[in-house]
């Protein structure tokens, strides 16, 4: 009996090619977006069709971002979207990408998947991805928003099996699990399997347009039912090997461990799930922002760091659940995932923010000033306090003096970093504030008005740390400044 054939987000690599990758800062792949524009609307798709304002990455700092990919350690691009076969120059980017001797996985829709276009991926070896949730015509048109969907697909499935795929070059067919194409998933399955086509089944992440879509989502035991029967199915039929764990079908979802996400006006992202900007490559090298980004330190220390019932799950040696899902569902990375069908009943014990900041920092009433915790985003977050007359730094006025505004911006680091240490109950900040820098007081605050708190670390030494910090009232900013603070790194 064998192991499952190689699969997306790690199966692909050894073990110990992810340990070292993710222990020395490095990447094995890199998924990356050339462009947003889609012709089609799928109900469950992640991203927008182009966002307002923003200009999408140039040919040029495409090709820089992957060969900064390429000297980190990257052996695999996987070509995401948008519609990346509408991207215009996208045969010239697997021309350049292949020239670096860089595997390419490229997820598509079918767009422009001629005969002739098909017969060239095949010869540059393009492991080509396509999308197919549903043998019925009128539902994948329904789910892909736009009529003639399906036999767009079809037609591309046509000419990539007339170029030799699935061949000498493997091919998939990316499907997501919902409520509308269940029934079917363990047929379709099966017809993959005969085709030696790679079935890339995958449960939805809730975000984009599949968090407007509530009618999607299937009961996590139906998905336990789904995931074991196709593991019998693969392992008494086809001779393939794999334990059944959320969110791939038939694969592990490590990539954090090793990858990370670029999209197309050069964000990089944990992944496409994860939805926190950990820098911009117009801004940064892709190294250095890999290397200082705490949120991607702090899912590759998951098993130190990751809350609730999953960092008692017997399978976290090889299973961190769908960080993408915990992040939508949560607004924590290191949450449990909600999904995972071993956390059903454990939904209580799945931490959701915005949290009271109680037990995240070592102050006690009255001198606990900031109330919650509101998001928190690459080293910074935001936290918001709700001004009485018992709040301390509250004259006789109902004024709140300034010497509170330096004690808001500590307090709420103090918050962030107890949240991020948070686990299994156990939270709690411990620190100093060592001194205050440039403090501007641009407007005032009385009770009865509700601040939000936005802090972001400037610099990092050891415990040490530099905090800038805004203070806003509605939209009004009220006051700025930096701090100097030394927190327990325990």
């Amino acid at each position: 009996m064998t192991r499952c054939q190689p699969r997306i987000y790690g199966a692909e690599f050894s073990r110990k090619e992810i340990d070292d990758a993710s222990s020395r800062g490095g990447l094995l792949s890199m998924e990356i977006e050339f462009n947003r524009d889609c012709n089609f609307n799928c109900i469950y798709c992640y991203a927008r069709n182009g966002v307002s304002g923003k200009q999408e990455l140039t040919a040029e700092e495409i090709r820089d971002v992957i060969d900064q990919a390429k000297k980190i350690g990257v052996k695999k691009v996987i070509i995401l979207g948008g519609e990346p076969m509408l991207y215009p120059r996208i045969m010239e980017m697997i021309d350049f990408i292949k020239g670096l001797d860089i595997e390419i996985e490229l997820f598509t829709n079918g767009t422009n998947i001629t005969e002739s276009l098909a017969k060239k991926l095949s010869e540059k070896g393009v492991v080509v991805v396509l999308k197919l949730n549903t043998s019925d015509e009128k539902l994948q048109d329904i789910l892909a928003g736009r009529k003639g969907a399906y036999r767009q697909i079809h037609t591309a499935l046509d000419n990539l099996k007339k170029a030799g795929y699935p061949g000498t070059v493997p091919m998939g067919i990316s499907t997501v699990i919902c409520r509308q194409n269940f029934n079917e998933l363990v047929q379709l399955w099966e017809w993959l399997r005969e085709q030696r086509i790679s079935p890339y089944f995958e449960m939805i992440t809730p975000q984009g347009k599949a968090r407007e879509n509530d009618g999607l989502s299937v009961a996590s035991d139906k998905i336990r039912d789904l995931f074991f029967k196709l593991s019998e199915i693969d392992r008494g039929k086809y001779g393939y090997n794999w334990l059944p764990q959320p969110p791939l079908v038939g694969g592990q979802c490590l990539r954090h461990q090793f990858s990370c996400a670029v999209n197309a006006y050069g964000d990089v992202s944990p992944c496409v799930g994860v939805t926190i900007p950990v820098g911009n490559i117009r801004e940064k090298k892709l190294a250095d922002i890999i290397r200082d980004s705490e949120v991607i330190a702090d899912i590759r220390n998951y098993k130190k760091l990751i809350k609730g019932p999953c960092s008692k799950c017997e399978k976290n040696d090889e299973c961190y659940g769908c960080r993408g899902a915990a992040y939508q569902m949560t607004g924590d990375y290191l949450a449990s995932d909600p999904l995972c069908w071993n956390n059903a009943d454990k939904q209580d014990d799945i931490v959701r923010l915005p949290v009271n900041t109680a037990g995240l920092v070592p102050h006690k009433l009255p001198m606990l000033i900031v109330n919650r915790l509101l998001s928190v985003k690459e080293r910074g977050s935001i936290s918001e306090v709700e001004i009485s007359k018992d709040t301390m730094f509250v004259s006789e006025n109902g004024r709140l003096d300034e010497a509170a505004y330096p004690e808001l911006i500590a307090q709420s680091i103090a918050a962030q970093d107890g949240f991020r240490k948070m686990r299994n109950g156990n939270g709690g900040s411990k620190g100093l504030l060592l001194g205050v820098k440039n403090m501007d007081i641009l407007g005032t605050a009385h009770v009865g008005d509700k601040l939000q708190i936005s802090v972001s670390k400037v610099a990092k030494y050891g415990g040490f740390g530099v905090i800038k910090g805004e203070i806003f009232r509605g939209d009004a900013i009220i006051a700025r400044g930096e701090i100097k603070v030394w927190q327990d790194e325990k």
